[in-house]
């Protein structure tokens, strides 16, 4: 129906209706794309298949760079989401984060490809630079980081040469300059275009950078191809304009694109069509724990069940991927959501944040913003804590939280966020691969001792990580309250490195924390043993 119509101004066409096939034709070779999504979320899925299908039967466009502030693949191998990237479209990828895109990491590992991997919210921050026609973007952000040019890490391998980031001073102090991209393509998905080309994301679980993305591509007279549900035959509401239409060149109805990739239905709570108050989230979250593995295993509720303590009325915190994700669902179950504000990176404000493949959603929000927002927010100092995993953890108390042996998640945005926030919180198990707990009730009173059935393969704590994601100095000279919480033990930042404060009960001291330490640490006089409890009920925990 839309095919070959035209929305004329003068003798120029604004914009084109046109399939998604007719659309990855406008990409050249050499060309940048940056595509908009978080992960699984607001990613523009038929625009990825059609430039595959394109390029496995043309072989073309070639030399193709990839730029993405989150990432945009479905974490599975050999996904149709990274299909032109498995097939050789593509010869540069910078992206902020590379857990859901297995086929990228795989091929920057083998130095197939240039790979680049850059503090989410500073890329986010980056595109938005770009629109108004900065060539740099100056921030703290990164400093004595692996983005730090005097450490280094952000290179993923010995082909990618590109210096993307600088030292300077600005005023007396220290600055990294982030080079800001020059894209020629936007890949964006909306949910609703009117006859203008103006852009809505109702159905959306997050706008991410869409906006500041297409500015950036029409500035430089690159095309903005948009994939949408639906046209409308009224105009859109000024208000509910996130793209407006003077940006856009082209668009693609897919009237069954799905709102998560590779998830079929739509989840309403997630876009705010329907409102689930505070007080409501509790049997939510039970519901959808049902249904999460991943926020069923012992390990990772009893750090969750501790991590949780941390949370006082009022706070407003960023709950991170992996085990954070339970402490969002501990505090949902234990009724605290009504008094405390959750976020996440993606621009969610309240609610419960969505865990697994739809991590970047949330039930119940009360604000859904652009990208850049949340992290002008997180940046500025505006959250009073946050939970976020971590891969390895030093002697210094630096930690590790983006780079594994043999595989590469990315930064996305730890860094921004741990590097602003007062009180940082690192969820993690003692060690990984096989670890094995059980909690028992030795002395027939109900009260819980945690043993260790079987030791995990790869220690979580080093004498040094393989890469820095947390400066433990930068912690020290900002004034940083910072906690290590595992399933057996805590540990505090301080002056003179790590110190022990609570031990779980029925954990040996010697055999199953500081024998199992690369290095030595301080342990409290004050050491507390706290019971190996799967809630989050502060009273038992006293």
């Amino acid at each position: 129906m839309f095919d070959k119509i035209r929305i004329m101004k003068g003798d120029d066409s604004l914009f084109k209706f046109m399939s998604a096939d007719e659309a990855v034709g406008l990409i050249q070779d050499g060309n940048v794309i940056g595509v908009n999504a978080f992960l699984s979320i607001s990613n523009p899925t038929e625009l990825h298949l059609a430039l595959t299908r394109r390029f496995q039967k043309t072989k073309s466009p070639r030399n193709l760079t990839v730029f993405c502030s989150a990432g945009f693949g479905d974490w599975k191998e050999n996904s149709p989401i990274e299909g032109y990237i498995q097939d050789g479209a593509v010869s540069c990828a910078i992206l902020g984060h590379l857990g859901s895109m297995p086929t990228a990491a795989k091929r920057i590992g083998m130095e197939e490809i240039e790979g680049y991997n850059l503090p989410l919210g500073t890329m986010s921050h980056m595109i938005r630079a770009a629109a108004g026609g900065k060539e740099f973007y100056a921030t703290r952000i990164g400093l004595n980081l692996f983005t730090d040019p005097d450490v280094g890490g952000y290179q993923l391998n010995r082909i990618s040469k590109t210096d993307w980031v600088s030292k300077t001073k600005i005023g007396g102090k220290p600055y990294l300059l982030y080079k800001t991209p020059e894209i020629d393509i936007a890949f964006i998905k909306g949910t609703s275009s009117d006859a203008l080309g103006n852009i809505s994301f109702e159905k959306e679980c997050a706008t991410v950078d869409a906006l500041a993305l297409a500015q950036a591509v029409h500035r430089r007279g690159g095309k903005v191809i948009v994939q949408v549900e639906r046209v409308i035959s009224n105009h859109l509401r000024p208000r509910n304009v996130i793209v407006p239409g003077i940006l856009v060149d082209a668009i693609v109805v897919c009237s069954n694109q799905s709102q998560l990739v590779s998830v079929h239905g739509y989840e309403p709570t997630y876009s705010g069509d329907t409102y689930i108050p505070p007080q409501e989230l509790s049997d939510w979250a039970k519901a959808k724990e049902k249904n999460a593995s991943n926020l069923n295993d012992p390990e990772r509720l009893l750090v969750a069940s501790r991590a949780f303590l941390e949370l006082s009325a009022g706070q407003v915190a960023n709950i991170g991927i992996g085990i954070p994700e339970a402490v969002a669902v501990v505090a949902a179950k234990e009724g605290l959501l009504k008094d405390i504000t959750l976020t996440v990176e993606s621009g969610a404000i309240g609610g419960l944040p969505a865990s697994g493949i739809s991590f970047g959603a949330a039930s119940g929000a009360d604000t859904i913003y652009d990208m850049s927002q949340q992290f002008d927010f997180y940046d500025g100092g505006g959250l009073d804590i946050c939970f976020i995993g971590a891969l390895e953890i030093d002697a210094l108390g630096n930690v590790n939280g983006h780079m594994s042996a043999g595989r590469m998640t990315g930064i996305g945005g730890f860094a921004n966020i741990t590097q602003s926030t007062p009180v940082v919180v690192f969820c993690a198990t003692f060690s990984a691969g096989g670890l094995l707990i059980k909690i028992e009730n030795k002395d027939g009173n109900g009260h819980e001792k945690l043993k260790i059935v079987t030791e995990g393969k790869y220690p979580k704590f080093v004498q040094n990580v393989r890469s820095v994601s947390f400066s433990a100095k930068n912690a020290q000279e900002s004034g940083q309250k910072v906690l290590y919480i595992t399933e057996r033990c805590v540990f505090q930042l301080t002056g003179a490195g790590l110190m022990l404060t609570e031990i779980v009960d029925g954990i040996d001291l010697k055999r199953d924390i500081l024998d199992r330490l690369p290095f030595d640490v301080l342990i409290s006089p004050d050491l507390k043993t706290i019971p190996a409890k799967l809630v989050g009920d502060k009273e038992e925990f006293k």
